[in-house]
């Protein structure tokens, strides 16, 4: 079913004023696609459910904060329901991904609160597909691609050989390329 951004963002300024069929229409038309981005995250049907009802909450409470010009209607759901996703995931301490050295977490990396909905789908493909890579190539991959580090910076900053660094970023590569392209 093609969700209508225009009648999302129209059921949103409902939402705003307390209207409660325009939240239940509003949950009807988005809430098997949120709940679909949720457990990619937390993987975990029952937990994913559960981080769904604190989303809609959190949809309902701050409603009157959304804003057309930022972006479409689904878009802002979909940034609440993935950093809420991402938020219970770091209190269950069950990312085992160790933050960047400057203390950034990868996650934030991936995707920004600015993003359209297509790239944001896009990118918690992504950060599936990092997942499966370990250490150190997955933050190999990242400083190479994200931070712009030549193989010689990457090869002094992980003490390997710079035929290592190159081994790593092409079956990284190949690994990410693999994923993203199952269906």
């Amino acid at each position: 079913m093609l969700i209508e951004r225009e009648d999302l963002s129209v059921l949103m300024v409902a939402v705003a004023k307390g209207d409660r069929l325009a939240f239940k229409h509003l949950y009807d038309r988005t809430s098997a696609r949120l709940l679909g981005i949720v457990r990619r995250i937390v993987r975990d049907r029952p937990l994913a459910e559960e981080v769904l009802q604190e989303v809609y909450l959190r949809i309902w409470e701050r409603a009157g904060t959304y804003r057309t010009e930022a972006g479409t209607a689904l878009s802002w759901m979909i940034s609440i329901a993935r950093h809420r996703a991402i938020d219970v995931l770091r209190q269950r301490k069950e990312i085992v991904l160790a933050p960047l050295e400057d203390g950034e977490d990868w996650l934030e990396r991936v995707a920004g609160p600015g993003d359209g909905e297509t790239d944001l789908e896009d990118r918690d493909r992504l950060r599936h597909c990092l997942q499966r890579l370990e250490e150190p190539q997955r933050s190999c991959i990242l400083l190479a691609y994200c931070d712009g580090y030549s193989r010689d910076e990457l090869a002094t900053r992980y003490e390997a050989p710079v035929n290592t660094i190159k081994t790593w970023l092409h079956r990284g590569l190949a690994v990410l390329r693999s994923c993203l392209e199952a269906p």
